[in-house]
């Protein structure tokens, strides 16, 4: 079982977890409970590999037979570092699974041609402090600058793109990539964008500095809010129609269930909190 931590960052991803369920959050980010890996995540992490893979060929070796060639190596590479070994029914469930990796891998190629592109850095890690203290963190599939300077951020996503009444969740974390850019290097991205494997189609937005301002505002009371449910350890449950896909709902007070101790020191609600 992981140790038990206090969170000092923020990511998009546990920022959401956060907005979606208090608890679950807890459960990720303080308590590290395990999670049982999914076939459609562990699909996600193989063909990000694959493409950041691709981007360190030469631009001219970059078709699609190249990337194609890649994808046994990485499930190689990725089935010595963690354990899929109950993910699959058998090896035809596997072949099967595979077969949709290759799809995914071969749609790529109708959206993007890479041979014309020379992405300024695949895989980015950016990290800055806000004027407040609060720490951001996040990893960028992909980043492109062109001669002009302007910036696009790239994000792949395996899955359809989502009707217009869900795109506030996949947004949400390209503004916190954009946010992160800007008070690192001094450029607002000029576009942000996220490619959809599944379905083939883009979902793209141009964010303004305004825009990004409010959103860092709420950046701040975001984390300042998580920041006094760590210090307490008061995590309230959000129950929604996500909870069908959680996996500590036996844990959860929603369904019956109880969280395991809080595993860090806490002080009373409205003391002064320990410093991050």
């Amino acid at each position: 079982m992981p140790q038990a931590t206090r969170p000092t960052q923020l990511s998009p991803s546990r920022a959401l977890d956060f907005q979606q369920c208090p608890l679950l959050y807890r459960f990720r980010a303080v308590d590290r409970l395990p999670e049982p890996s999914s076939k459609a995540q562990v699909q996600g992490t193989l063909v990000h590999a694959v493409l950041e893979r691709l981007y360190e060929v030469e631009a001219g070796r970059r078709t699609p037979e190249e990337a194609l060639a890649l994808i046994e190596p990485e499930w190689a590479r990725l089935q010595a570092g963690e354990d899929v070994s109950g993910l699959f029914s058998g090896l035809d469930d596997e072949s099967s699974w595979l077969r949709g990796v290759r799809r995914l891998v071969e749609t790529y190629f109708s959206m993007e041609d890479p041979t014309r592109l020379e992405p300024y850095r695949t895989e980015c890690l950016v990290t800055t402090t806000l004027d407040d203290g609060t720490q951001l963190k996040g990893f960028i599939d992909r980043a492109d600058v062109n001669g002009d300077g302007l910036v696009r951020l790239v994000d792949y996503k395996t899955g359809r793109r989502p009707p217009e009444r869900y795109s506030e969740k996949p947004i949400f974390q390209m503004k916190f990539y954009a946010l992160v850019w800007w008070r690192t290097r001094g450029t607002i991205p000029k576009l942000l964008r996220l490619i959809y494997l599944g379905d083939g189609r883009f979902l793209d937005y141009s964010p303004t500095r305004e825009e990004l301002e409010g959103f860092e505002k709420g950046l701040k009371a975001l984390w300042a809010t998580m920041r006094e449910a760590i210090a307490t350890g008061q995590f309230r449950p959000r129950q929604s129609k996500l909870c069908g896909w959680c996996a500590h709902q036996e844990r959860c007070p929603e369904f019956g269930g109880e969280p395991p101790s809080y595993p860090l020191p806490t002080v009373l609600p409205g003391l002064e909190m320990p410093p991050t």
